[in-house]
């Protein structure tokens, strides 16, 4: 399987979105400072993700909601109307 996740800081409110093959070793990895573009902004809450049986649709879907500013929002969007207040 492969993984598209979004992850929000819980010290600025930034999000980022991602990919990889392992979720749990990855999110571990963001928390423990070991990647650059998310170091400043730990520690991180997992908020979303979406599991691919192939690495390709995984890939494209990273790169549209990095890419398409509109389909972040509306996920985003999604998500925080999910959440109980």
């Amino acid at each position: 399987m492969y993984y598209v996740y979004l992850l929000r800081s819980k010290k600025t409110d930034k999000y980022y979105v991602g990919y990889c093959k392992d979720l749990r070793q990855r999110f571990y990895s963001h928390n423990k400072g070991e990647n650059k573009a998310t170091k400043p902004y730990t520690p991180w809450e997992l908020v979303y993700y979406e599991a691919y049986p192939a690495k390709e649709p995984a890939l494209e879907r990273e790169r549209v909601l990095k890419n398409h500013g509109r389909t972040l929002s509306d996920l985003k969007r999604r998500i925080l109307l999910g959440r109980s207040t």
